[in-house]
């Protein structure tokens, strides 16, 4: 017990000292450890997050560890019988009692779809790292001990999604090259105590992880795919022509049908697009385009059901196909004649009986990829123009949200966009002055619009009352040359006829 009284007297409480209190020469040897939420205002501190992860490593410590275990267990097999290679295997492997720290974090405020965060994560640890390996019945130890890292790296998550976890992709770079220091032993001897060797094995470390991933390197990982809700962006457009319909089955009480077919893409919520009727006909002829924006050619169907009108009770089903896009070779056109059937149950019997034939035309016309390109003499799309090759493309406006609207009778903020006489909204947000819809909106046109312009407004509505039930808030007009010229703009608009108001908006133009 003496003993042990006396061990304890060897140890002193440090001495705290205010910053201002220090000399200069000890506050300079001070500076490289003080917080960068201290030195950079920018910066934010983030305790929480480091007591959470404080209180969580001894757990979190074994399961990277046995991660670690699993993960290296095959390579560790495939030298076994080489080279001499009796056995790999690890002697000790943990991480020590030291979990890293955020010395601060700064957050980005984008325009575009993503959220781009720098956090500042040093390591000090106590990890010892041991292997193994047994070499014509010689044993060799490898010893890694002491792990210190320091990193600044720049997180993205893009883009931002409404399906959990809200990201679809995380991208990962190094702002500055990785300061990394350990302890090194081989067969029980420092390696790391060599001067040179230590100083050689710091620089190479560093600079082939800064070769790999130092930005403007990134490394991606895909966090959703299509099927988890990411959002997909437009790739080009199908053109559709129903050219007729042959032996339809007969439904009105004198023999006939009064046939149309309604048709979409998969995975799309926009409306249905109909053909004309054709009055009493069996055997219908229209002739009749039509075009879809296509997201994903390799999993969407057009979806084709046939109906015959009534005036007065409801439609009745005459029969539906379907045409996976990816039968279709880009820029070719393809003729179908298809089977009508009830279902695309294979196992309904209905299916069996002779309902008639549809025969459409489909060609596939991809974006081009010089879309998004630009430079001196202006984008492609005009050259293509100026050049006698125009063609048409898709208009693609993004609404995110508005700031500081504010009606005189009610707030219940949506936007409303014009294009060309077609009129397209986003959903009510209401009592709100700063409303995010993150909404889409496409409009296929025929040649670049270089001289139109696109009216967004928003607007407020009241429920319940005939009267005063809508309000302006502000609107814009954007001339659209310019995004013909770059391929897309990315800003944001005061909104005129209102004191404070701002509109963020994203226009794309895509061609074929």
């Amino acid at each position: 017990m003496v003993g042990h009284c006396q061990a304890d007297t060897d140890f002193q409480d440090p001495v705290i000292k205010p910053l201002r209190d220090l000399d200069s020469e000890t506050l300079q040897a001070t500076i490289p450890d003080i917080p960068l939420w201290v030195k950079s205002p920018d910066y934010e501190r983030i305790d929480w997050m480091n007591k959470f992860i404080f209180d969580m490593w001894p757990f979190l410590d074994k399961a990277i560890c046995n991660n670690i275990k699993r993960a290296t267990r095959p390579i560790f097999d495939q030298y076994v019988g080489q080279y001499g290679i009796e056995s790999i295997e690890f002697g000790q492997l943990t991480l020590g009692a030291l979990p890293p720290t955020f010395q601060g974090i700064k957050v980005y405020e984008m325009l575009e779809k993503e959220l781009v965060i720098e956090p500042v994560i040093r390591w000090a640890s106590t990890s010892n790292v041991t292997v193994n390996a047994k070499v014509h019945s010689f044993k060799v130890t490898v010893q890694l001990e002491d792990l210190h890292i320091m990193l600044k790296p720049r997180v993205t998550l893009k883009s931002l999604v409404p399906s959990f976890p809200c990201f679809a992709n995380l991208c990962v770079s190094l702002m500055e090259k990785p300061r990394i220091d350990f302890g090194f032993k081989l067969l029980g001897g420092d390696v790391m105590a060599i001067p040179v060797l230590y100083q050689y094995v710091q620089d190479q470390i560093s600079k082939q992880i800064s070769i790999l991933y130092h930005w403007p390197k990134v490394i991606q990982i895909p966090i959703l795919d299509g099927a988890s809700g990411a959002t997909k962006k437009p790739v080009g457009i199908l053109h559709v022509k129903v050219i007729k319909a042959l032996n339809l089955l007969k439904m009105d009480f004198l023999g006939k049908s009064d046939p149309y077919v309604k048709m979409r893409l998969s995975g799309e919520r926009l409306p249905w697009k109909k053909t004309s009727v054709k009055m009493s006909n069996l055997n219908p002829e229209w002739n009749e385009h039509f075009r879809f924006i296509v997201k994903d050619p390799d999993t969407q169907v057009l979806e084709l059901h046939m109906f015959d009108w009534e005036k007065v009770k409801m439609h009745d089903k005459l029969g539906m196909q379907v045409i996976p896009l990816r039968l279709l070779t880009p820029y070719e056109s393809k003729l179908f004649t298809l089977d009508l059937v009830r279902s695309m149950n294979p196992n309904d019997p209905q299916n069996k009986k002779n309902r008639g034939k549809l025969i459409v035309e489909l060609t596939f016309d991809p974006f081009r990829e010089d879309n998004m390109s630009s430079d001196g003499e202006g984008n492609a799309s005009v050259r293509r123009e100026a050049d006698g090759e125009c063609s048409g493309g898709v208009l693609l406006v993004s609404v995110e949200n508005a700031e500081d609207v504010e009606g005189k009778r009610h707030t219940n903020p949506y936007a409303e966009v014009l294009f060309r006489g077609e009129r397209k909204k986003t959903k009510v947000i209401r009592k709100t002055r700063d409303p995010r819809w993150s909404e889409e909106f496409q409009f296929m046109v025929d040649e670049p619009p270089v001289e139109d312009k696109i009216h967004i407004e928003v607007k407020s509505k009241r429920r319940g009352l005939p009267f005063r039930n809508k309000e302006s808030l502000g609107h814009v007009n954007i001339n659209l040359v310019d995004v013909v010229n770059n391929g897309r703009i990315n800003e944001k608009y005061h909104l005129i006829n209102s004191r404070n108001g701002m509109i963020h908006v994203e226009i794309k133009w895509n061609t074929v």
